[in-house]
């Protein structure tokens, strides 16, 4: 039986970028130490949240690879590498692995899309030309397009196809995909308002993007769920939901970007086409923040 690459609270972690749009490493490095000693069970780079639709094949191989040499096997290493195009998908993959990923999170093509058969020709391209696992990521909101549970049905046959990151927002797609798939395919939730009731129907963990403010609140509520305790987890589910609502006011990841220099984190900037948050979006935000208890300093 496989084993899941983490069980807990994965961060979608920032890039963060300088003034002139150049990655800052030594801030990611930062971002990376505070996360681990706050109790995060996993790092995941080149996400959604870390702008990868933005980044350079090249700017990835060196964001992954400086997680990795930061990390020196604390945590696990999740590298974002999809795309929609497989044979660059394939690329991306590969790249990720050559700088040390220990898992690849893989995005479901977007823009052209495709079919049902397509979603399992395409994933298993990828993962006949890797070795790591692969974690599948389904965000309908931003690729136009969603798995079918009977689909990941299929893809659980593949050895290499360890699990899926599930950011549709239907319980139904869960549940199903809890029923039709085999125990060592796993879920991780892809939302943050729903990672109790995802880790409430054997979800193992959640790739957060909240975790980049308050990462020891995502991970006492994973380890919670973990242990069984999910009144204890729900409690702390529903008291941060307001802020965790704040932090998807805008696309992902203006919101949390702002947030964390809030208080005080280097996120730096955004690129292109994303903008900063404007002046009542970002009253709204520090609101929702201070309601929960946290102190804002910028």
């Amino acid at each position: 039986m496989r084993k899941p690459i983490f069980t807990g609270s994965g961060v979608a972690i920032v890039t963060p970028f300088d003034a002139e749009g150049h990655i800052h490493l030594d801030a990611l490095e930062q971002l990376i130490e505070l996360q681990i000693a706050a109790g995060t069970d996993a790092i995941v780079v080149c996400g959604t949240t870390g702008e990868a639709a933005t980044m350079t094949p090249d700017e990835q191989a060196s964001v992954i690879a400086c997680a990795v040499r930061r990390v020196a096997g604390r945590v696990p290493v999740v590298a974002g590498a999809g795309c929609n195009n497989t044979a660059t998908g394939i690329r991306l993959a590969r790249g990720a692995e050559e700088a040390g990923a220990d898992a690849l999170l893989v995005v479901t093509p977007y823009y052209n899309k495709t079919t049902q058969m397509g979603l399992i020709r395409h994933y298993t391209a990828i993962a006949d030309a890797v070795t790591k696992p692969i974690i599948l990521y389904n965000v309908p909101s931003r690729t136009g397009l969603s798995f079918a549970a009977e689909t990941y049905r299929a893809l659980s046959q593949n050895p290499q196809i360890l699990g899926v990151k599930e950011a549709s927002g239907s319980l139904a797609l869960a549940l199903n995909t809890r029923r039709l798939c085999p125990e060592d395919f796993y879920l991780w939730s892809g939302n943050d308002d729903q990672t109790v009731p995802l880790m409430s129907i054997g979800a193992v963990g959640v790739i957060s993007v909240a975790a980049n403010l308050f990462p020891e609140v995502v991970a006492r509520m994973a380890h919670l769920c973990l242990a069984g305790d999910f009144k204890a987890a729900a409690e702390l589910q529903v008291h941060y939901i307001e802020c965790i609502q704040a932090l998807f006011s805008e696309v992902n990841p203006i919101p949390i970007k702002a947030a964390m220099k809030l208080v005080g984190l280097p996120a730096g900037s955004l690129r292109l086409p994303l903008v900063d948050m404007g002046p009542e979006k970002l009253r709204e935000l520090r609101r929702a923040m201070e309601r929960v208890g946290i102190k804002t300093v910028a």
